[in-house]
């Protein structure tokens, strides 16, 4: 359903710290070896290696994985072209993520951060050894020119949360300094500004910084991009010599010498290619095949490929149908009410996923930021001044998608929904629903995966009994990009990863100044004061309590906007591999670890013998 591109880079720290860290965050002036939200390190200066990883985890081998879609564009950082997956691990930033905790980030290109008072500004010093894998020093001269350029010709999205950054000035060569406006957002900038990767400025010289690149750009990361074929395959080679592979930020990972990424256009025949042995491992995200593809396949009976269930740490987010607001038909919200009556769930949850999801609530699913009961008096208080401009039912009633018996029958439902149609203005001639004018009420799927029609065409025959005309457009990846980016689509299928601390990149996904940004995740094309405002309470949190009840408060107007018809979710990674791996004692909560700190065994690498490319 998404992808790590839908991410771009892991820009967004994301945490659950404690209530009342911030105010001695604000008076940090540093250096430090680490940075967070609220001011919390697990790990302090010094320290050896990360917990989860083996940091005599032995090096070599190839790991081989599988991405859906095309590419065609290797700089992470502009709008233009379809990004490949997996670019951090070759272009590195400031400080880099720990996978045990929420929102910590320790140095990486960056030796220290220090912070203003108030975070008014931050400051990094350059690793003197941080090197490009030209053998070029990586200097403050080529953060400036990264965050300059992503300021003037970056994507929307990197535009935004950089908004309260006024300048940053290279203040010697391996000393650069961020000073970001006078505002009450400056919570998260520090860890924005330390997670964007950083780009050479001496490749750029002569380029237009906002056209795709199919030539890869210098590496600063672990691995340098050894060979590109456009939208095929990619292929990233260790850096043996890296000048992080020691660090205690590193230390036990990037364990593989080649990473391999192929491209298929089809999820079905990406699934036999994995049962042939053509790549390593699945996030298996397919319910019917998690459930009646594995057993009866020779590999698998003979236990030559392993699965497991992981509990995943991070919020599922939002999966969900997108509706676009900024459409005629959908601006009502009776109307987009009436669509989500006419989706049955649980009849699809039983029929063609196997009882194996959950029905998605909320906007911050999987978290303690989900909204739930009734609001309490911290959110009433943020909830009040937006009575009568908000729905009723958000001070009332506890949001619960609409829910049916399962049987597929599901007619009262459906005729609530018409009546809905009906007092939004539609008009019912010969069973089709038309306005006034007689123009019948449309509506367009846009797919860009053939197999998801399955899920689709079911949703659609409700609609048609309560008289709309949906259809279905399945275009390649490229033009499914540009359809979105531009919002030149009716209902489109997404997910979005929620942060565990959101801040900043709340704006994208739902501030009416992201309605009109091309490239912007405000798909629906939200338009509120009220949202602004919530918005605005979580980016100005001054603690974990305070996120928690503005981040509840948002869900419920969000939620009872019926701006989505809220998909599904598992709360659990469901990991497929061929059992040539070895791996550390445990999973850190918020990631696999798979690509991070696994690496090859060699005796169970030549028990399999399966095929390789090169």
């Amino acid at each position: 359903m998404t992808s790590r591109r839908d991410a771009l880079f892991l820009l967004f720290a994301a945490g659950l710290v404690r209530p009342g860290a911030a105010r001695a965050a604000a008076d940090i002036v540093g250096p430090r070896h680490g940075l967070s939200a609220f001011g919390d390190l697990k790990y302090p200066a010094g320290f050896a290696h990360f917990d989860y990883v083996n940091p005599a985890a032995p090096k070599g081998g190839e790991l081989r994985a599988w991405q859906l879609d095309s590419f065609d564009n290797l700089n992470p950082l502009i709008l233009k072209g379809v990004q490949a997956i997996d670019l951090e691990l070759a272009y590195e930033s400031l400080m880099t993520r720990a996978f045990d905790e929420p929102d910590a980030l320790y140095g990486s290109i960056a030796e220290s951060a220090e912070l203003g008072s108030g975070r008014a500004w931050a400051a990094f010093t350059i690793r003197p050894g941080a090197r490009w894998d030209t053998g070029a020093p990586i200097t403050a001269e080529d953060v400036v020119f990264t965050f300059e350029a992503v300021k003037k010709d970056g994507h929307p999205l990197y535009q935004l949360v950089l908004h309260d950054l006024l300048e940053v000035v290279a203040e010697g060569p391996h000393r650069v300094v961020f000073r970001f406006a006078e505002t009450e957002s400056r919570r998260d900038l520090p860890l924005i500004v330390a997670s964007l990767p950083i780009m050479s400025k001496a490749w750029f010289a002569g380029r237009n910084f906002a056209d795709p690149v199919l030539q890869p750009p210098p590496s600063s990361g672990a691995y340098r991009i050894a060979r590109v074929d456009a939208g095929r395959s990619l292929v990233f080679e260790r850096v043996k010599d890296w000048w992080g592979r020691d660090l205690p930020a590193h230390r036990g990972q990037h364990n593989f010498d080649i990473v391999r990424e192929d491209y298929y256009r089809d999820r079905d025949i990406a699934a036999e290619a994995f049962f042939a042995g053509e790549y390593d491992y699945r996030e298996e995200i397919t319910a019917r095949l998690w459930a009646t593809g594995y057993k009866g396949r020779p590999a698998f009976d003979a236990g030559r490929i392993m699965r497991a269930v992981l509990k995943d740490g991070t919020p599922s987010g939002v999966q969900a149908w997108f509706l676009n607001s900024r459409k005629p038909q959908l601006a009502d919200p009776r109307v987009r009410q009436a669509l989500n009556l006419a989706f049955d769930f649980e009849w699809m949850n039983k029929t063609l996923f196997y009882s194996l999801y959950k029905r998605t609530r909320s906007m911050f699913e999987n978290s303690d930021l989900a909204a739930s009961g009734l609001p309490s008096a911290a959110e009433l208080k943020l909830l009040e001044p937006w009575r009568g401009r908000v729905p009723e039912a958000v001070f009332t009633t506890e949001y619960q998608p609409p829910k049916t018996d399962g049987s597929g029958r599901n007619r009262a439902n459906l005729k609530q929904a018409q009546a809905l149609l009906i007092a939004a203005g539609w008009q019912v001639k010969d069973g089709q629903l038309a306005d006034a004018a007689g123009k019948p009420f449309t509506l367009e799927f846009l797919l860009f995966e053939p197999s998801f029609e399955r899920i689709v065409l079911p949703f659609m025959r409700n609609l048609e009994l309560i008289g709309i005309r949906p259809t279905i457009r399945v275009v390649d990846v490229t033009a499914f990009e540009n359809r979105m980016r531009s919002f030149d689509f009716d209902i489109i299928s997404r997910r979005f990863a929620q942060p565990l601390t959101p801040g900043v990149e709340q704006r994208n996904f739902w501030s009416s100044a992201s309605a009109a940004t091309v490239g912007s995740y405000n798909l629906s094309g939200i338009r509120d004061p009220a949202v602004d405002d919530l918005v605005e309470h979580i980016v100005k949190a001054p603690d974990r309590e305070a996120l928690r009840t503005a981040c509840r408060a948002l869900d419920r107007v969000l939620m009872w906007g019926w701006y989505v018809i809220p998909h599904w979710y598992s709360g659990t990674v469901k990991l497929a591999w061929w059992d040539r791996f070895g791996k550390p004692a445990g999973k850190p909560p918020y990631a696999t670890g798979l690509q991070e700190t696994w690496w090859v065994d060699a005796a169970r690498d030549r028990a399999l013998n399966l095929p390789r490319q090169r």
